[in-house]
């Protein structure tokens, strides 16, 4: 088993920046694909970023492309979840996840999550 616990969220005023951390427990993630989703009150949850076992893959949803950075070091079992220019429409939780399946972008995919952590983005 491996337990994920995200912190780093907060509130932000529009243009502004957070880092979200994922840190792991219970066995290693290096071998795994990591991944963070959001969701949003009403909505479902979304795909935001994925990063591969080696960090030398990564796939974006487009509506944070060029904004967000994922990247991990698994010397300390922790990945990061790097957002700039935040935008209102980021507001939501956000997710940590692993698999150790495939490279994939649907949430039931991911066997381990962790608890959220709240981002909000003011105008």
């Amino acid at each position: 088993q491996v337990q994920l616990v995200e912190s780093g969220g907060g509130l932000v005023q529009a243009g502004g920046s957070l880092r979200l951390s994922c840190a792991a427990s219970g066995r290693p993630i290096s071998g795994s694909i990591v991944a963070w989703f959001r969701q949003a009150p009403g909505k479902e949850r979304q795909f935001v970023a994925l990063i591969g076992a080696s960090g030398g893959f990564t796939n974006y949803a487009t509506s944070v492309k060029g904004r967000f950075t994922i990247s991990r070091d698994n010397a300390k079992n922790t990945m990061y979840l790097q957002m700039n220019s935040l935008k209102p429409e980021d507001t939501a939780v956000y997710y940590c996840a692993a698999t150790l399946v495939f490279n994939t972008r649907s949430a039931q995919d991911y066997s381990y999550w962790g608890q959220g952590t709240q981002v909000t983005v003011s105008s």
